[in-house]
């Protein structure tokens, strides 16, 4: 019955696609004549990742992939019967080749390496070695990603704890730190930098002109973090018998290491090596160092599996499902989200006029302070990745003024998507993804709303303080 599906889906495919293929112009949509109902389908995904895993979480967890392309029929369908086939067909390829798919290819390269890296033996978990191992967590989150950071070191930080009566808080500055800000460093770190990477930020960008935001947050978490874990450790006292005596630290699953290096490597080339090759695809216009780039990660993917133990990766407790919730949520982000783009592209001649004007004052140069508050509070409960993007084109849309002569913009929306992306659980993927490792592992972390309390008296000051040091 699936197969049929499947071959039934590839069969309309094809029959969608077919007059793209025909058309000698196959043009891109017009945001002028798109009006704000063409933003619902937008709208609503966001809204179900962000409400249905609370309210229906047996619903969500069964059926999300068939939620996500209910969303995205709902604006390919109409497109294609308003505006036409060729331009609908034009749009998704376009997405797909050009957003979709280096993105999810990055992703499960990282996410296959770093699940092949095992770290053996055990830390007791002191304010001085839970602080340290924060700070590298963050560190880390920068070159191997917030997912990848995560899945890494949550489970020796449990291990490091388990002795501990009062450690909620460790993991809850730990999404804060590791899950989130730490992200920011590279576009390795966080999905919403590496779609700016491929829309033409140079890799070191973030890292030369955020440094100073991460320190700031970095220093100032880390050390409210050292109080109040100082505050629970002199209170406990003597702890109960540590289910995991301290040992020797020690990493395996070596290979996977260099193939780590390997991932920078290769997204560092397609960055700086321009042969000037390209090709067009449906009209899509691909250029050889970034299709190179993707067969490279996938080949890195390949290598990491040939090459990793069935065993560390099953103490790693490795498994695909995170996988493809991303992907499959993700396909119905990047398809819904095409005419919410194509209007932001529009400016003042497009129904979101209105957002334009927010974030822009009365001689229409950019509003750095509310480019940074939108894009994080949209990032705190929608997905950052999208938020990046719609504010990205929201500010023009074009990287190289963007690094230039709006550089204070364009680190504005990185630190609101990155950073605000720690003020909820549905803020950030590994947000969720720490929260069940560590409920998995019998510990009780707070609920929706507790853990807000949480994120709302720590780091929402701490994002006005932000405002008027750096964004201001």
């Amino acid at each position: 019955m699936k197969l049929r599906f499947v071959w039934a889906g590839a069969v309309a495919a094809a029959w969608f696609a077919a007059p793209a293929l025909a058309a000698a112009d196959a043009p891109a949509i017009d945001g002028r004549e798109l009006g704000f109902i063409w933003v619902v389908p937008f709208i609503g995904i966001l809204l179900s990742i962000a409400v249905m895993p609370l309210a229906v979480p047996r619903f969500w967890h069964r059926h999300f992939g068939k939620v996500s392309a209910v969303w995205a029929a709902l604006v390919i369908v109409p497109f294609a019967i308003v505006h036409g086939v060729p331009t609908a067909a034009y749009e998704i390829v376009h997405l797909l080749l050009l957003d979709y798919i280096p993105f999810i290819v990055l992703l499960l390269a990282l996410f296959t390496v770093t699940g092949g890296i095992h770290i053996k033996g055990n830390l007791h978990g002191s304010p001085s070695m839970n602080t340290a191992l924060l700070a590298v967590g963050t560190v880390l989150a920068g070159w191997m990603g917030t997912t990848g950071a995560s899945m890494l070191l949550i489970r020796p930080v449990i291990r490091a704890n388990d002795s501990r009566r009062h450690k909620v808080h460790v993991f809850i500055f730990f999404i804060f730190l590791v899950s989130n800000i730490g992200g920011a460093l590279t576009p390795l770190g966080d999905p919403p930098l590496f779609l700016g990477f491929l829309k033409g930020v140079s890799f070191f960008w973030t890292t030369t002109n955020l440094l100073g935001e991460v320190l700031a947050c970095s220093i100032v978490l880390l050390a409210v973090f050292y109080a109040i874990d100082s505050y629970w450790y002199r209170k406990e006292g003597d702890s109960a018998p540590d289910p995991t005596p301290d040992s020797t630290i020690s990493l395996e699953g070596g290979a996977n290491i260099i193939l780590l290096m390997g991932i920078v490597g290769v997204i560092l080339a397609s960055g700086t090596w321009t042969p000037g090759i390209h090709f067009s695809i449906w009209h899509v216009t691909l250029e050889l160092q970034h299709v190179l780039r993707d067969v490279a990660l996938i080949v890195v993917c390949a290598l990491s599996l040939k090459l990793t133990p069935a065993r560390l990766r099953s103490d790693n407790g490795f498994g695909w499902a995170p996988m493809a919730e991303v992907a499959k949520l993700f396909a119905g982000i990047f398809i819904t989200i095409a005419p919410a783009l194509a209007i932001l592209r529009a400016g003042k001649d497009g129904v979101m006029a209105p957002l334009v004007a927010l974030v822009t004052d009365a001689s229409g140069q950019p509003n750095d302070v509310w480019y940074f508050w939108l894009t994080g509070i949209l990032s705190s409960f929608l997905d950052n990745a999208p938020t990046y993007l719609v504010f990205f084109n929201l500010a023009g849309g074009d990287a190289g003024v963007l690094m230039g002569a709006s550089a204070g913009t364009l680190a504005a929306i990185s630190c609101g998507a990155v950073f605000m992306g720690a003020n909820s659980y549905i803020g950030n993927a590994p947000n969720f993804m720490v929260k069940a490792v560590v409920e998995e592992a019998g510990i009780r972390m707070p609920s929706f709303f507790g853990y807000m309390a949480w994120s709302g008296g720590i780091l929402v000051p701490l994002f006005i303080l932000l405002t008027f040091l750096f964004v201001a």
